[in-house]
C-alpha cells in the first residue's frame, strides 16, 4: 500500500499575482501643469502597510513636500535634483536617492526628469503637507 507525504500549505494567501493596468500620467491639480504623475498600485490615502509605486515627471519645475514616510526616487530619464535638510544630490538615469521619513524634500528638474518613486509604509495614515510648486 502506497503512502503519500503530506504537502506543506502554500506560502502565500490571496491572489498569486497582483496586476495594475497601465494608465497615462496626468497633470497634478491642474495648476501644476509641468508636474505629471500616476500612482501605479495604490493612492497615498489613509494608512498603508506596503509600498506605493508611482511614476512622475518634472519639466523645468520644482516640487516640495513633507512626508511622514520615506520617498525613494529612481531616475529613468533626465536629471533630478533633490534637497533635504541642507543636503543636495543630483541624479542621472539609473541613480536613486531616498528622502527619509519626517523630512521636507525639494525635487527639481532644470530641464526634464522622469522618475519611478516608492513611498514606504505609512501604517498610521499620517498626511503629507507643505506642498509647493514652482516653475524654473
Amino acid at each position: 500500500m502506497a503512502t503519500t507525504t503530506p504537502q506543506p500549505p502554500p506560502l502565500t494567501t490571496g491572489e498569486a499575482i497582483d496586476f495594475w493596468p497601465g494608465k497615462s500620467m496626468e497633470a497634478m491639480e491642474g495648476e501644476w501643469g509641468r508636474l505629471r504623475c500616476r500612482f501605479i498600485n495604490s493612492h497615498p490615502n489613509g494608512p498603508w502597510d506596503d509600498f506605493i509605486l508611482s511614476e512622475w515627471e518634472l519639466k523645468a519645475c520644482a516640487w516640495e513636500d513633507f512626508h511622514p514616510h520615506s520617498e525613494t526616487a529612481f531616475v529613468l530619464e533626465g536629471e533630478l535634483h533633490i534637497e533635504s535638510e541642507g543636503k543636495t544630490v543630483i541624479l542621472k538615469p539609473g541613480d536613486s536617492a531616498r528622502v527619509n521619513p519626517g523630512r521636507l524634500g525639494r525635487y527639481w528638474a532644470p530641464v526634464y526628469a522622469r522618475m519611478v518613486t516608492i513611498y514606504g509604509p505609512n501604517p498610521e495614515g499620517l498626511e503629507s503637507h507643505s506642498f509647493q510648486y514652482s516653475e524654473i
